[in-house]
């Protein structure tokens, strides 16, 4: 039986406000469901905000969501509001244009984060994936990890764009329209194995180093 996600939806709303009434900030859908670009076994990527969270909340978060269908399908992020207001601002950034509201909103995030916090957070990913292409070629020469590096580069990508434009365009194969040289090349490289495509570990290892590189450089 096919899955859908709207009665789905439904359900986890009504569980989670019965079991915190009146504490519900905000609920969001995240990842490829929340882009609109999943595969049936595709993540529910799940953000719960609450007025505040403790580990008694976890627990009962935990015993909310454990008899859902598809459970093995779900993950996420929950935190309490004065947390999340004090996120780091970098990854609040991608935390507020990545996830689509489906209770509340996240409108109280806004002004949360600047370019100059932005431009921050695209120097660490390049820096974090120039780091961890050279170990990987070196000490594990492992495709899965660099496929999980290009996954990561995305995210990079996407605030590039937002810092040249003021626009965030959340997905991917839009994204692909709005880029070239090498930015448009790491993307397609990064779909490409998203979709399951094998990595070359020679030639995808330069793609994204050389990429990388340029980034900081630059």
């Amino acid at each position: 039986m096919e899955f859908e996600l709207r009665p789905w939806l439904e359900e986890f709303i009504r569980r989670v406000t019965a079991a915190f009434p009146g504490r519900v900030v905000c609920i969001g859908l995240q990842g490829s469901r929340g882009r609109g670009e999943a595969g049936p076994d595709s993540d529910i990527d799940m953000a719960v905000v609450l007025d505040r969270l403790d580990m008694a909340d976890v627990e009962r978060y935990r015993q909310t969501v454990e008899a859902l269908p598809r459970r093995e399908l779900l993950c996420g992020f929950l935190s309490g509001r004065g947390e999340l207001e004090r996120w780091e601002p970098g990854d609040l950034f991608q935390f507020y244009y990545d996830t689509a509201p489906v209770l509340g909103d996240l409108e109280f995030l806004r002004g949360k984060f600047s370019p100059g916090d932005v431009e921050r957070a695209v120097r660490k990913g390049v820096c974090d994936l120039y780091h961890g292409c050279v170990h990987n070629q070196i000490y594990e020469r492992d495709g899965a990890l660099l496929a999980g590096l290009y996954k990561g580069a995305v995210f990079t990508l996407q605030a590039k764009l937002w810092l040249e434009t003021g626009e965030f365009v959340k997905k991917h194969r839009d994204l692909l329209e709005r880029l070239a040289g090498e930015d448009r090349a790491v993307l397609t490289r990064a779909l490409a194995l998203k979709e399951g495509e094998m990595p070359d570990l020679e030639q995808d290892s330069d793609l994204l180093f050389h990429w990388a590189g340029e980034s900081i450089r630059g």
